[in-house]
C-alpha cells in the first residue's frame, strides 16, 4: 500500500494540516478524507488516463497566497506584476489629479508635472522593493491603496497652497511658506520608517516579548506634552506637541501603536482569566468584577489624557481600541456593553468638568447659533459638502481654502467640494480596501498575538476615518483627529506608515506557505510531554 499523504488542505482555510486529525486547528472545519481505491494486488489503485494529460488547475488559496502547496513561480511573478501595475495606477491617477489643479488654477503646464509623476512613481518603487525583500508574501493590495491616498493628499494640500498665495497677493501681504513641500519631505521620512520598520521587525511575535517595555514608553508618550510647558505643547488649546526650534511632533501618534502592541500581547496573556465566566444577565455572561481591571485602567488613562492635554480625541481612540481588543480576545458582547456604559459616563463627566467639551457639543447641536464665531469653521465646512453636491466642483476649481484649517482636520470637507459625493466614495472605497485587508490578514494569521495586533492596527485606521468624517458631517462632536494619509501633518503621516509596515509583517506570516515536517511513521514518533493548563477559579 502506498504511503499516506504528508499533509491535507482544509478547504475552508486553506491550512496543511496532519491527515491524523479529524478537525482543522485553525478554523475548526471538518477534515473529509477519501479512503483510496485498492487494485487486486492491495495497492492503492491508480486513475486511468483517457485522452490528453490535462494541466492541473490553481486553487484559489494559492493564487491568493494562502498557505499554499508550492505556489508556481509563474503565479508569484503574476502577483507582482500586478501589485506594479496597481503602483503605476495610484501615480497616473496622481499626476492627472495634479495636472487638473494646474489647469483649474490658471498655472503653466510644463513638463516638469511629468517628472513630479516619475519621481513619485519611482519612490513608490522603492518601497515595492523593499516589500518583495523583507516582505514577499505580504498582502498586494495594501500599499498600492497607502499610495493613492498619499498622493492625492499632497495634491490637494498644494491645491491649497494655490488658493492661500492667491489670497496674500490680493491682500497685498507675504506669500506663505507652501506647506505641500514639507509634506513631501515627512513623506520621504515616513517611507524611510516603513522600510526600517520592515527590516527590523523580521516577525511580528517578536514584539511580545517587549510588551510592558512597549505599554511603558507609550504612557511616557503620551502623557509627556501635558506634563511640558504650554509654550512648547500646546497649539490651539491642546497640549499635543513637543516642538524645538521649527520642528514639531505629536508623541501621541507613535504612543498610539505601541500601545496596541501592549493590549495585544496582555490580552494574549490573560485570556484565560478575561474568559472566566461571572453572572448571568438577560442571557450574557458577565466579568467578574476584579476582572474590570484593565478597562477600568483603560478608561483612566482616557480620562487622564482628556484632562492633561484636552485632547477628546485620543482619548476616544485609545479607550475604542482598547474595547475591541478585548471584545476581539473574549468574544462576548458583555465586555462591549460594559465598555459603553463607561464611555457614556466619561463623556457627562468631561461635559460637566470640561469646559472645551462643552463647547464642542453646543457647536455640534447648532453651529449657526455662533456662525461668525465658534460654529463658523463646522458650517462653511457643511456649505463646502453642500457646493460639491454629487459631482463635485472639480479638482482647482472650488474655495475650499474659506474653511479654517482645511488641509489638516477639514480635509474631507475640502475633498468633498471639489470631489463630490462620488469621489468621497471612491475614497471610502480605497479606505475600506487597506482596513479589510487589515482585518483577513488578522483572520488569517495563525497566533493569537498577530490577530490581536492586526485587529488593533487596523481599527485604529478605522476609528481615526470614523470620528474624523463624522466630526465633519456633524454625525458626532469634533475631536481634532486628522484623516490617515490625507490631511497635512508630519507625526500622523509617519506613524501611519509605521502602523502599515507592521500590518505587511502581520499579512506575510499569515500568507506564506507552510514550511514541511519531515516524514515520520508514528511507530517511531517520539512522545510529547504536555503540562496541564492551569485550573481557572471560578
Amino acid at each position: 500500500m502506498s504511503q499516506p499523504d504528508l499533509f491535507v488542505v482544509c478547504k475552508n482555510c486553506g491550512s496543511e494540516v496532519s491527515p491524523y486529525i479529524t478537525e482543522c486547528p485553525y478554523c475548526g472545519q471538518r477534515i473529509r478524507k477519501r479512503a483510496p481505491k485498492l487494485d487486486r494486488s492491495g495497492g492503492e489503485a491508480q486513475p486511468k488516463r483517457r485522452g490528453r494529460a490535462k494541466l492541473p488547475r490553481l486553487r484559489a488559496e494559492e493564487i491568493a497566497g494562502i498557505a499554499p502547496d508550492a505556489r508556481p513561480y509563474a503565479t508569484f511573478t503574476l502577483i507582482l506584476i500586478c501589485v506594479a501595475l496597481l503602483l503605476v495606477f495610484a501615480a497616473v491617477l496622481v499626476t492627472g489629479a495634479l495636472v487638473l489643479v494646474e489647469a483649474n488654477q490658471e498655472q503653466e503646464l510644463t513638463t516638469s508635472l511629468l517628472y513630479v509623476g516619475l519621481a513619485y512613481l519611482a519612490v513608490l518603487a522603492i518601497a515595492h522593493l523593499a516589500v518583495r525583500r523583507f516582505a514577499p508574501y505580504a498582502d498586494p493590495l495594501i500599499l498600492p491603496s497607502v499610495a493613492l491616498l498619499n498622493g492625492l493628499g499632497l495634491v490637494m494640500i498644494h491645491r491649497l497652497d494655490l488658493a492661500d498665495a492667491d489670497r496674500a497677493r490680493l491682500l497685498g501681504t507675504e506669500i506663505p511658506a507652501p506647506l505641500v513641500f514639507r509634506q513631501i519631505i515627512w513623506t520621504a521620512i515616513g517611507l524611510a520608517f516603513f522600510i526600517v520598520v520592515l527590516w527590523r521587525v523580521s516577525d511580528h511575535r517578536t514584539l511580545a516579548r517587549y510588551a510592558y517595555t512597549c505599554g511603558f514608553a507609550g504612557l511616557v508618550l503620551l502623557a509627556l506634552p501635558g506634563l511640558l510647558p504650554s509654550s512648547i505643547s500646546e497649539v490651539n488649546g491642546a497640549k499635543l506637541w513637543i516642538r524645538v526650534g521649527g520642528i514639531g511632533i505629536q508623541p501621541g501618534e507613535f504612543a498610539k501603536i505601541l500601545l496596541i502592541v501592549f493590549f495585544a500581547a496582555f490580552l494574549v496573556q490573560k485570556k484565560d482569566l478575561f474568559a472566566t465566566a461571572g453572572k448571568h444577565f438577560l442571557g450574557m455572561e458577565l466579568p467578574r468584577p476584579r476582572d474590570l481591571a484593565p478597562l477600568l485602567v483603560a478608561w483612566g488613562l482616557s480620562i487622564g489624557v482628556l484632562v492633561l492635554e484636552s485632547d477628546l480625541g485620543s482619548s476616544l481612540l485609545i479607550f475604542g481600541i482598547m474595547l475591541v481588543l478585548l471584545y476581539s480576545a473574549t468574544q462576548r458582547v458583555s465586555w462591549v456593553l460594559i465598555g459603553l456604559a463607561f464611555l457614556a459616563v466619561g463623556f457627562v463627566i468631561a461635559y460637566q468638568i470640561f469646559g472645551h467639551v462643552r463647547v464642542r457639543v453646543e457647536v455640534w447641536l447648532d453651529p449657526f447659533a455662533d456662525y461668525e464665531g465658534r460654529g463658523y469653521q463646522i458650517a462653511q465646512a457643511l456649505f463646502g459638502l453642500g457646493t460639491g453636491g454629487v459631482g463635485g466642483t472639480g479638482l482647482g476649481a472650488g474655495r475650499p481654502d474659506l474653511v479654517p484649517f482645511a488641509e489638516s482636520d477639514f480635509m474631507w470637507s475640502s475633498l468633498g467640494e471639489e470631489l463630490g459625493l462620488i469621489g468621497l466614495a471612491a475614497v471610502l472605497v480605497v479606505y475600506l480596501v487597506l482596513i479589510t485587508r487589515g482585518l483577513r490578514s488578522a483572520l488569517a494569521v495563525r497566533d493569537s498575538f498577530g490577530k490581536l495586533l492586526a485587529t488593533g492596527l487596523a481599527f485604529a485606521v478605522a476609528l481615526q476615518i470614523f470620528v474624523v468624517i463624522g466630526g465633519v458631517t456633524r454625525l458626532i462632536p469634533l475631536t481634532g483627529l486628522t484623516l490617515p494619509f490625507l490631511s497635512y501633518g508630519g507625526s500622523s503621516l509617519v506613524a501611519n506608515y509605521a502602523l502599515v509596515a507592521l500590518l505587511l509583517r502581520v499579512s506575510n506570516a499569515a500568507r506564506a506557505p507552510l514550511t514541511r515536517r519531515p516524514a515520520v511513521p508514528i511507530a517511531e514518533a517520539g512522545t510529547e510531554l504536555v503540562a496541564r493548563p492551569p485550573a481557572v477559579e471560578r
